[in-house]
């Protein structure tokens, strides 16, 4: 992983360039815009709700049962549609790790 470099009014890390999710470095309110480096595009995105600090955030549309990525691993899938800007956690992704019912063939 490459070296970060925290500037100061930093809101937000990108931790992969694989992640379709972002994590706050503070907590933020709807409506107020987070700014992130992905690869060596800086990006704009405003919140649809508040989210709190260390929470995560997406930064593209995960559409239902699509993999949710961070630190550039699968930490889940998709409950629901998450649109740009919208807190992502467990009432919108769930995990798929160690899950009988998801091996193919089941």
């Amino acid at each position: 992983m490459a070296e970060m470099a925290f500037q100061q009014g930093v809101t937000c890390i990108v931790m992969d360039e694989k992640d379709n999710v972002t994590t706050l470095l503070a907590d933020m309110k709807k409506g107020e815009s987070i700014v992130y480096t992905k690869g060596n595009q800086t990006c704009e995105l405003t919140l649809l709700q508040d989210v709190q600090f260390g929470h995560k955030v997406a930064i593209t549309l995960i559409n239902q049962g699509e993999e949710v990525k961070k630190y550039g691993e699968v930490i889940g899938a998709a409950t629901t549609t998450i649109h740009p800007g919208e807190h992502v956690h467990v009432h919108n992704i769930e995990g798929i790790r160690g899950r009988g019912d998801k091996r193919s063939g089941v």
